[in-house]
């Protein structure tokens, strides 16, 4: 029976992936779950431990001794400030860790490193994308284009392969719905929030994002469907070398979506939401050159691709800052027993970027689909049961 090792074991996307494997105890002998911390109990087939990956190689060789596996699942992320820093940190952590397994002898037993990556590999942070999103569309890394640091983690990766005995395989999710214990910066808690304090205010509850984007279409990630994907990945031999995305498989628009936000939270949508003032809204142009320009000619799209924006009809990071709102969440939060840092720790600015795109982001299944993986989830049904989940833990309010 193989092993596994997981790091970023406690992040959206990392804890789902050591719970995947450890429910097959048949399957998987151990889990080596590594994270700064352990926040919360695991079954007997997982094995914590206490790792900084932000260490060197020869540091963190120290700090895993006598931890090995078949399988690694690289889906430690480290968000800085700037693109150069995340390529900076995020490129360090990678290598300094393979490196480490070498220093230690551990690589010798490896089969596969599967690694965790994202949509901004097609550049939608920086403006409209050709859709749908396919693995094979070019990488964004020509001149004026800034650094990604998912460029560098697959380079970093396919080098350390190089002449060894294991393979690699790489994720590409996006949006990804799902919690994780003690951190609150994922989507869905933000959204939460938002609709939870809208409705403690007595207010309908109006799309604060881009009028454009409210009829467009997004691909979400659910991160157990992802974490499904994985492991079905790390045993799949044809897999080997390849990178995949990985979304729910439909494709949802916030038209279809609000509406059951707002039942959901018992509130209404406002029946003409985008008409009349926005006096709190703001705009932010995004790269003058989209990521569609690099294939508009080949496409015969020449001279007729435009700039993206991020259109908030309420700021969201300003919204989070009005005492108003700070007080119905204090209210809200000492009535109903709730964790009182959620409201802080929530990430704004990110949910006001998710709803404020003015561009589609239709993600494309078809290369996993065509290896063998059905896995499929219903967008709505993973904000549902993840809303239960944060419930479940006291950071939103019960709604049923």
């Amino acid at each position: 029976m193989p092993s596994a090792i997981v790091t970023g074991a406690t992040g959206i996307l990392g804890r789902e992936i050591v719970f995947a494997l450890s429910k097959d105890s048949k399957q998987w002998q151990t889990v080596h779950a590594l994270s700064r911390s352990q926040k919360e109990d695991y079954p007997a087939n997982v094995k914590h431990a206490h790792i900084d990956l932000t260490s060197n190689a020869q540091e963190l060789a120290k700090q895993i001794q006598g931890v090995e596996a078949e399988y690694l699942f690289f889906a430690a992320y480290l968000q800085k400030e700037t693109d150069q820093e995340n390529w900076d940190a995020n490129g360090d952590m990678l290598k300094n860790f393979l490196e480490a397994l070498e220093i230690t002898g551990a690589d010798k037993k490896l089969k596969r490193v599967i690694l965790t990556t994202g949509a901004k590999q097609y550049g939608v942070q920086l403006g409209p994308v050709k859709v749908p999103m396919e693995e094979t569309d070019p990488w964004l890394d020509g001149p004026g284009r800034p650094p990604n640091f998912y460029y560098r983690q697959q380079n970093i990766l396919k080098d350390a392969a190089q002449g060894k005995k294991w393979d690699w395989v790489v994720t590409y999710p996006n949006d990804v719905i799902g919690v994780a214990k003690g951190n609150f910066m994922n989507l869905t808690t933000s959204i939460a929030l938002y609709a939870a304090i809208t409705k403690e205010l007595g207010r309908p509850l109006g799309f604060p994002g881009s009028e454009a984007f409210y009829t467009k279409f997004d691909s979400f990630t659910y991160s157990k469907l992802h974490a499904q994907f994985q492991v079905w990945a790390a045993l799949e031999p044809r897999a080997g070398n390849e990178a995949f995305n990985v979304v729910n498989g439909d494709s949802e628009s916030w038209q279809n979506m609000w509406p059951k936000l707002a039942e959901r939270f018992r509130c209404r949508v406002p029946e003409d939401q985008f008409s009349g003032p926005a006096p709190d809204s703001s705009v932010m142009k995004l790269a003058e050159r989209p990521p569609i320009a690099e294939l508009a000619p080949r496409m015969g799209l020449a001279n007729r691709v435009h700039q993206g924006a991020v259109e908030q009809r309420i700021d969201l990071v300003k919204w989070s800052q009005n005492d108003e709102v700070k007080n119905a969440w204090a209210r809200l939060a000492e009535r109903d027993g709730l964790q009182k840092d959620s409201f802080e720790k929530a990430t704004w600015s990110f949910l006001g970027f998710v709803l404020g795109r003015n561009y589609d982001l239709t993600i494309s299944m078809s290369k996993a689909r065509k290896l063998g993986f059905t896995g499929y989830v219903d967008t709505w049904d993973a904000f549902s049961e993840t809303f239960d989940d944060l419930e479940k833990l006291k950071i939103i309010p019960a709604t049923k």
